[in-house]
């Protein structure tokens, strides 16, 4: 794992010493095993490493190859090596004393832009081709690496991160209205659509599954498809497709947990984390090794306020998961007397943006900071859970239904809501009435409500950017209530690379300030077509939500978990708890906030103080779930960014 750096000149012009210095000089908060540089004339590349895997010690990054007059440098961990030395014609001997920046390299002199749909893991790097003078790189599928760039009629610069790019003298600091107005009127978690923009106009990123080349001072992207067309696997049995799920997930799991170091893993009472730590500890006891979890749970004063459908403290159900799986050093983590609301300034320095996770920053954080403590290198997560290995809700259950309803299945139908009925405890005089609304096609007229937080731009620089008419092509993705056709829109997930920015981001600065790799095998390349190509009636038979995770996983995790139908993990519940002490001081700064004339500029001042005054002086703690809070605690975040850019500014001049 490494932060990568590098400019080309493209009027041969000489890199000079000072730059490289400066631009370097940018990673000193992050941790480092190793600092190297490379630079020829006019092509500077740099790597600020951390080892996590075996293959990684002392390795050479940037690595220039001679015989092929190949440079690259690299921040990636390959998965699929063994089947790459296979197609390589590379034998498993000498596969032990290549890394994975050299086996990228070579996979490049063979496949030359086509390599990335050849690999598999997380990965962002750039790669000098000297004997075509053109510079080629690559984000992995999903971007769980970040890579951005800035380039004028002179040269081309680019890193892991925003910071070193403000070291050029060339590189202005403006915020990017565009972005912003994106950012502002996209209701859900993600940042903005257009991917190769950032939150500065002079920056710009490589989004997700794509490629970018550079040569004779064009720049061009291309995507890149990894996933295709899936077809439908069909199996003999539930026992067939469930030993395919263990074989897959498996081999995503098994290959995670290639580090020298320890290995850790987010842990909640759920089946995703759940299925990835039953699946990693099991491995690791082969090799003698211990797997740590980590768990956030409230305060210990927190009063759960919840209905009791929802469980804010998972404690008990870890618990259930921790003794059924073994092998586990566990570790519960109440992050006593932290506030998201002190996380703010340190959150944007560290996503280099505006970010809308306020509730989970202080726990985030704060695992990660307890993982690097106890010397983990890998730290796993189950984040694409829900929409890869336990696909299903109640909603995916109703639309299977009413297909049934439609094509006048009624045997099936009434054997599948008998189940339902039974293990929900209802009756189908309350699910058929449903049924047949969704079985009756909606007026073209119908028009969807939209969330508040939409109206959260300021109107006139709605209209200056025409950000509303634009999102209008994305509806699906950016406004939930539009979502009819759940199937489809899963499909549609996995091709759009907006969808997963902000975790990419998060998990790359993370990654990078704490000295370990944060790893999803449920965002595995092979799981999430395998995954795609279930048949439907995998995610939604014997009337149960999660069908499919539930059964794969019946000897995996114990039944309290496993079989949980009722009650949901409710995690950010005591929010509102956590800053009730300074709610005062938040409530002053939101209202300095609406009194300040740049940011009324930027934000819809009117909505934030009628949000804030429904809100009101004394804290409720089901807030933390209502649109009012969001409004208000965006805001904040986006101020703050703002002013925290200006002050900067201010201080360099």
């Amino acid at each position: 794992m490494s932060a990568i750096v590098g400019i080309i000149k493209f009027n041969n012009q000489p890199i000079l010493k000072n730059q490289v210095l400066n631009i370097m000089n940018k990673f000193q908060n992050y941790p480092a095993d190793d600092t190297q540089t490379w630079t020829k004339h006019n092509v500077f590349f740099g790597c600020h490493a951390q080892w996590i895997t075996p293959e990684s010690i002392n390795e050479v990054v940037p690595y220039y190859d001679y015989e092929r007059k190949l440079v690259i440098t690299a921040d990636a961990i390959i998965d699929n090596r063994n089947e790459l030395f296979a197609q390589l014609g590379i034998t498993q001997t000498e596969g032990k004393l290549i890394s994975d920046s050299q086996l990228i390299l070579l996979a490049y002199s063979k496949w030359k832009e086509e390599v990335p749909r050849h690999l598999v893991g997380d990965f962002s790097f750039m790669i000098w081709d000297e004997s075509e003078q053109k510079l080629f790189g690559t984000r992995d599928f999903s971007g769980s690496r970040t890579l951005y760039f800035y380039n004028d009629s002179e040269r081309f610069a680019f890193s892991t991160t925003m910071a070193p790019l403000f070291s050029l003298p060339f590189v202005e600091k403006k915020i990017n209205e565009v972005w912003l107005a994106e950012f502002l009127s996209i209701p859900t978690m993600i940042e903005a659509v257009d991917m190769t923009s950032t939150v500065y106009t002079s920056i710009h990123q490589v989004p997700p599954s794509h490629s970018i080349t550079v040569q004779d001072g064009n720049v061009a992207l291309k995507k890149y498809d990894t996933i295709g067309e899936v077809e439908e696997l069909k199996l003999n049995s539930s026992k067939n497709y469930t030993e395919a799920f263990h074989e897959v997930f498996g081999r995503a799991v098994k290959d995670r947990l290639r580090t020298f170091g320890n290995v850790g893993s987010q842990l909640s009472g759920g089946l995703d984390s759940g299925s990835v730590v039953s699946f990693a500890s099991k491995e690791l006891s082969k090799e003698d090794r211990v797997l740590h979890t980590f768990s956030y749970i409230p305060e210990s004063n927190f009063e759960d306020w919840t209905p009791n459908y929802y469980m804010p403290n998972e404690e008990d159900l870890i618990k259930e998961t921790i003794n059924h799986v073994g092998n586990i050093d566990s570790h519960f983590l109440q992050f006593e007397g932290k506030s998201p609301l002190f996380e703010v300034d340190q959150f944007i320095e560290l996503m280099e943006m505006p970010y809308k996770f306020f509730e989970n920053t202080y726990w985030l954080k704060g695992i990660n900071e307890e993982a690097q403590k106890r010397g983990i290198k890998v730290l796993l997560n189950g984040a694409r859970g829900n929409h890869s290995i336990s696909w299903g809700s109640w909603n995916l259950n109703m639309e299977y239904y009413t297909s049934l309803l439609k094509e006048l299945k009624w045997k099936k139908l009434y054997r599948e809501l008998d189940e339902f009925t039974q293990t929900y405890k209802t009756g189908k005089s309350n699910i058929l009435p449903i049924l047949a609304k969704k079985a009756i096609p909606q007026s073209s007229s119908h028009t969807e409500s939209k969330s508040q937080l939409s109206s959260l731009i300021n109107p006139s620089l709605a209209k200056k950017t025409d950000v509303h008419t634009r999102l209008l092509d994305y509806n699906k993705s950016v406004y939930p209530d539009s979502i009819k056709d759940l199937t489809k829109y899963r499909k549609d997930y996995f091709q759009k690379p907006y969808v997963w920015n902000k975790s990419g981001v998060a998990e790359t600065n993370l990654s990078l300030r704490y000295g370990l790799w944060n790893r999803d095998p449920t965002n595995d390349i092979n799981v999430i077509k395998f995954c795609l190509s279930l048949p439907y009636e995998q995610y939604v038979k014997n009337g149960v939500d999660r069908s499919f995770i539930r059964e794969a996983t019946k000897n995996n995790l114990p039944e309290k978990v496993r079989l949980n139908y009722h009650v949901r993990g409710l995690q950010g519940a005591d929010t509102i708890h956590r800053m009730a002490d300074n709610w005062k001081g938040f409530l002053h700064e939101i209202d300095c906030i609406c009194s300040d004339s740049e940011l009324t500029e930027v934000l819809n001042i009117k909505l934030i103080k009628e949000a804030m005054n429904r809100l009101g002086t004394n804290p409720r703690p089901e807030m933390v779930f209502e649109e009012d809070f969001k409004i208000v605690t965006r805001s904040l975040i986006v101020s703050r960014f703002i002013k925290k850019i200006e002050r900067r500014e201010v201080k360099e001049f």
